[in-house]
Formats: structure tokens, C-alpha cells, sequence
């Protein structure tokens, strides 16, 4: 909150203002350098997502398969407020270890013939996983949709140039990762993407440092979305959403 003061000709009247946008228009892109949850606590305004496999539950976005209401290739709970382009955002995580997730970033809505579902995207994908045993771990880059595969590995800097990838630094291994990844618990993700570098943070420590520096395949925009995994009956939980765009 802030205060902004209005000076009369005899009379000072202070007005508290709210910075944050109201639960409702969670969907509006925030201006930049501000704030903004994107999740309201309440029910999924502003995201998209097969209804069977999505839900509110507690105050928590709750996303389940099963094997009577399986999900038809990866499917995703899509945010409806636009391409972003500079942005830090914070996700805050849960899921089972028998599947994995994700929160999809500067990626594209899916929408031709080549769609298993009606809410497929694409792009950088940072993982999401119950586990803390490299190198199948939360916090690398995937390459959803792609032709990259894994682009940057958990605790790694690296660079990826018109000749392929390049690893600078594995700067975390795995008894490291270990220390700061809570299985079966809450974890909060930290995504920072300026230009083509990007970093991702796991509870406030570093864990990825990656520059893009391949010009055919770079993401400087795109949607953001949350991920369930075809395959294996899985769950996985969301909440505390908050975009920063950036200058």
C-alpha cells in the first residue's frame, strides 16, 4: 500500500491507495516495474484449463489426473492475461512424485490441428518434480513442444549459441540442491527473465543461469501456464502467483 497526500487550499486530506488490482481483474497485464497476484484464492478467473482436471480447493489451485479422467497429452492451465515480455514471477509448488509438472513461460496457446487437447502450449518450460536426485530434479529448462529437450540442467550456467550449448559452470550439485529442496512440501519458485538471460531460483537460492544466445529458437515473449503431464495419474498444487514486469 502507499499514500498519496492531496493538498487543499486550507486543508490536507491523506488517502490510502492500493496497488495491487482487485482479485477481478487479475487477467489485466500489470504496467511495468509493478506487481500483481494472479490468483485470487478463491476461483480460476483469469486462467483457462480443462474444467475435469482443474479446481480451487482450500484456497489452493488444485490440478489432478486420475485413470477414469485422464488428461489427452500434457495439458495446461493457461493465464489469460497476455504475452509477457521482462517479468520476475513467483510460484509457490506441490506435487506427488509419481509424475511431473511445470510452469510454462514465454511459450504459445496451441491451437491447430496438431493439439491433443484444447490447452496445449509451448515453450520454456521450468520443471517442477518431487524429487531431489539429479539429474531428475525441479528447476531445469525444458524445451516443451521443442526440439531442445532439457536446455539447461538444474545448478548449471550455461549458453546456448548457433553452434549448440555451451555449459559454462555447474555451479550446484546435487547434495547442494538437496539442502534447499523441501520434498513433499511447499517450494517457492522465483523465474527472472530479462532479454535472453534467465534465472531460476528454488526458496531464494540461484539453482539456473542460462543465456540464450540462439537466434532461430529464442523466447523474448510469450504466455505463462501451469502444467498436468499425460501419462501416469498425477497431482500437482499452486498458490502465492505474483508477476514484476520489468523495465
Amino acid at each position: 500500500m502507499r499514500y498519496l497526500f492531496v493538498t487543499g487550499l486550507a486543508l490536507s486530506l491523506g488517502m490510502m491507495v492500493a496497488t495491487n488490482a482487485p482479485a477481478q481483474e487479475a487477467t489485466k497485464p500489470a504496467a511495468s516495474g509493478t506487481s500483481q497476484v494472479l490468483f485470487n484464492g478463491k476461483d480460476l478467473t483469469g486462467w483457462s484449463g480443462d474444467p475435469r482436471l482443474w479446481s480451487v480447493r482450500d484456497g489452493i489451485i488444485h490440478g489432478e489426473t486420475t485413470v477414469e479422467n485422464a488428461a489427452k497429452g500434457n495439458t495446461f492451465l493457461i493465464w489469460q492475461g497476455g504475452k509477457l515480455k521482462d517479468f520476475e514471477l513467483e510460484v509457490t509448488f506441490r506435487c506427488n512424485a509419481t509424475n511431473n509438472s511445470g510452469i510454462q513461460y514465454r511459450s504459445k496457446h496451441i491451437t491447430d490441428t496438431s493439439a491433443k487437447n484444447e490447452w496445449v502450449v509451448r515453450g520454456y518450460q521450468h520443471e517442477l518434480r518431487n524429487e531431489n536426485k539429479f539429474p531428475n530434479v525441479s528447476s531445469f529448462i525444458y524445451d516443451e513442444g521443442g526440439k531442445r529437450g532439457r536446455i539447461c540442467a538444474t545448478g548449471e550456467k550455461a549458453v546456448w549459441n548457433e553452434s549448440g550449448k555451451q555449459s559454462v559452470e555447474q555451479f550446484m550439485d546435487e547434495a547442494a540442491f538437496q539442502k534447499v529442496m523441501k520434498v513433499d512440501d511447499w517450494n517457492q519458485v522465483k523465474i527472472v527473465a530479462k532479454g535472453n538471460h534467465i534465472q531460476h531460483f528454488l526458496n531464494g537460492q540461484l539453482v539456473l543461469d542460462f543465456t540464450d544466445n540462439e537466434p532461430k529458437l529464442t523466447l523474448l515473449d510469450g504466455i505463462i501456464a501451469l502444467q498436468l503431464h499425460a501419462g501416469k495419474p498425477m497431482w500437482a498444487e499452486f498458490k502465492d502467483i505474483r508477476l514484476t514486469t520489468l523495465n
